[in-house]
């Protein structure tokens, strides 16, 4: 696989079972050999996109110290802002070279996930801000739940299983700033080699080079979508419970040819993540003779955790 596979949710929800079954194919196909895929047809409208990009603009350029003010300490960086150089993929030392913002979770008529989850922080010198941040994200949302269905199907589980266990789910959205580069990085990359945590992620902003990903021989592709297009990709937890059907791909983002140091990148990724108590047992359906039970029995809270870890965003 040298290329990224291109969808259409709105065959998936056209109403016509023959197009919906071939969204289904290909989709699942397309996560069995290469984890990732670029779809059309989702619920992001171009002004909602114009604006959010706008305002995510707005806030990297404060200054230093009035971001920080947004800084959190204690809660692993999951709501507002984590500065430059704070977060690492796993096993790396050298700390990417971004800095980024996390919207979570609005809870809907659940006070104990509520109580869970931290607050989403607001920042007031842009009122328009966390309001494009929240239509955004429940955008998002509701993108992903469609593509969960189809993967459903393709898993032979009923189409809504997913539906349960990602309502009031513990997802982010993360707007990305990747700074101009003002010296030779030593060994730092704007994002190093890294597989997500969560279920699926959903990125807005993969136009022009930087993305890249890992195909089955280990050669890197670059992952370019078209601008009307998010690339949408696997996470760790679904290719957990999916005993690797479903795969998790390794990707990254290379730092731009030294003409471009002094260009910033912007880049929002959507990560879908359940509620904190599913379990992520490998699913019945994908234990077979040649695939035998991969994975410990395991909740998506108690992975979060060690991830987040292993990230540095949380200390033992």
């Amino acid at each position: 696989m040298n290329m990224i596979p291109s969808v259409d949710l709105s065959d998936f929800i056209s109403g016509d079972s023959v197009k919906k079954q071939q969204f289904v194919d290909a989709i699942g196909k397309a996560y069995e050999e290469i984890g990732f895929v670029a779809l059309r047809g989702h619920f992001l409208n171009d002004t909602l996109v114009e604006t959010l990009y706008s305002e995510v603009k707005n806030f990297f350029e404060l200054p230093v110290e009035k971001k920080r003010k947004y800084e959190i300490p204690g809660i692993g960086g999951q709501r507002g802002y984590v500065s430059f150089g704070k977060e690492s993929a796993k096993g790396k030392k050298e700390g990417d070279l971004k800095e980024f913002w996390h919207f979570g979770q609005y809870v809907d008529d659940n006070p104990k996930l509520e109580a869970e989850y931290p607050a989403n922080v607001m920042v007031e010198e842009l009122p328009e801000f966390n309001k494009v941040g929240k239509e955004t994200y429940k955008m998002l949302e509701k993108t992903a739940k469609y593509v969960l269905r189809a993967l459903a199907l393709h898993l032979g589980l009923e189409e809504t299983y997913f539906d349960n266990y990602i309502h009031n789910g513990n997802s982010i959205l993360r707007p990305i700033h990747y700074p101009p580069i003002t010296e030779e990085p030593k060994e730092a990359v704007r994002a190093a080699a890294h597989g997500d945590i969560n279920l699926i992620t959903l990125l807005m902003g993969a136009q022009g080079r930087g993305l890249q990903v890992q195909n089955h021989k280990g050669e890197w592709i670059d992952a370019i979508a078209e601008p009307d297009e998010l690339m949408i990709n696997v996470g760790d937890m679904l290719s957990r419970h999916t005993n690797n059907k479903l795969k998790s791909t390794i990707h990254r983002v290379i730092n731009p040819p030294k003409e471009l140091w002094g260009t910033s990148r912007y880049s929002i990724p959507f990560f879908m993540h359940p509620i904190s108590d599913m379990k992520l047992d490998v699913l019945d359906g994908c234990i077979d003779e040649r695939n035998p039970k991969g994975f410990e029995d395991i909740t998506a809270g108690e992975f979060l955790t060690e991830r987040l870890i292993e990230l540095g965003l949380i200390k033992k």
